[in-house]
């Protein structure tokens, strides 16, 4: 097939729509449902960046995207305890490329609602019955189990979008895209990173870890489909805390810092420990610990709102609380898709547990930031590498 007509561009009012191939077939399957425009982006996108991350680190990779970001990223690394009750698993052995998903789906769940799902590995029957359970619009994986593509095709009334993706497809060098009428063009961002990002370590502490460069990959991996500004905390094996499309740095790195201290408070005891009702849907749950940990508790769940959602009133999580909770965080990996311009970047990253951080260097100010990384025995590696992403 060399065309595929959509029903409409990334909104209702662009018509005509469609995805086409000037030479050869298009390089994909749809095995059920009717992709978007933007369903594509992401598939397309996401595809690349689980690719690559099994690539760089010989394990099974996962990602949640949402407007062409992803919200989050992951390799199999085993759950441990808490994170099993943090994701909803307790007690269930998981295949690696479920493993992976969870991972990616739990580092934001509130931005996955109503995610695109990408593995680098064959959908199993586990994936796919996981996926069964949440708010999802699509998938692209290389391959399906008989019993996983079975489920998917129940999911969403049966309009549950599965694509297959050709593995052995390699895109041309030249990339084209129109604005206003106006054809751009470029070559393609395949520049591979590896191990070699950590070459130059400029900082009085050159000690990264291999499992913190494992981390600082999967970061940087994951900026490259990011939008621009981009930020990506990492821990663990998985993103978690992506800031994506602002205009400042500062601000992806608190928005990114941000969600990664929702990320580590809701493996607080208080949090894992939320009487819910029975009834109460994981998007619900997930909805209310978000604001269980936010600072407005008290006046959105306000007297008796509790009733709802809880078999009895929860104490509420303080603000010293998590502070004394967040300030035993340490051990976190940070990218960044460009230079940090001032130490600022720094000072709010380390707030977030952040000890290694790879950037591409080359500011003005970059004697600043080697300074502040210092100050706080940060390890800087300056990459040289540059991932804007539009």
């Amino acid at each position: 097939m060399k065309e595929l007509e959509l029903k409409y561009g990334c909104n209702p009012n662009q018509k005509p729509a469609r995805v086409y191939m000037k030479d050869g077939e298009l390089p994909f399957e749809v095995l059920n449902g009717r992709p978007g425009f933007i369903n594509l982006l992401d598939a397309f996108n996401s595809w690349q960046l689980v690719r690559e991350l099994k690539e760089a680190t010989g394990l099974p990779a996962a990602a949640s995207f949402k407007h062409v970001s992803p919200a989050g990223a992951a390799v199999a690394v085993p759950l441990d305890a808490t994170l099993e009750k943090m994701y909803f698993v307790e007690g269930v052995e998981l295949s690696p490329i479920c493993t992976a998903y969870i991972r990616a789906r739990g580092a934001d769940r509130m931005s996955s609602y109503g995610d695109f799902v990408a593995l680098s590995d064959e959908c199993d029957e586990q994936t796919a019955a996981f996926l069964a359970r949440e708010v999802s619009d699509g998938i692209i994986a290389p391959s399906y189990s008989e019993k996983a593509l079975e489920i998917l095709k129940t999911k969403r009334k049966g309009t549950y979008c599965v694509i297959k993706m050709d593995t052995n497809y390699v895109p041309e060098e030249l990339e084209t895209k129109q604005v206003f009428g106006i054809t751009f063009e470029q070559g393609r961002n395949n520049i591979k990173l590896d191990n070699s990002l950590f070459d130059n370590i400029v900082t009085e502490n050159k000690n990264i870890p291999d499992s913190a460069k494992r981390d600082l990959l999967i970061a940087m991996i994951t900026l490259k489909y990011t939008q621009s500004n981009s930020v990506c905390y990492a821990y663990g094996g998985q993103a978690i805390g992506i800031g994506a499309g602002q205009q400042s740095r500062i601000h992806c790195t608190r928005l990114a810092g941000n969600k990664a201290d929702v990320w580590f408070l809701r493996s607080h005891p208080k949090v894992l420990n939320l009487p819910f009702k029975p009834e109460i849907r994981r998007p619900d749950r997930d909805n209310t610990i978000d604001v269980y940990i936010s600072d407005d508790y008290l006046d959105v769940i306000g007297d008796g709102a509790w009733e709802n959602i809880f078999t009895e009133k929860p104490e509420p999580l303080t603000r010293e609380e998590k502070r004394a909770w967040l300030d035993k965080v340490s051990g976190v990996s940070l990218g960044s898709d460009a230079f940090f311009p001032f130490g600022d970047n720094i000072e709010r990253a380390h707030r977030s547990g952040v000890e290694y951080i790879v950037e591409a260097g080359g500011s003005v100010r970059d004697d600043n930031v080697i300074e502040t990384c210092n100050k706080y025995n940060i390890a800087l590696a300056m990459c040289g590498i540059r991932l804007f992403h539009h």
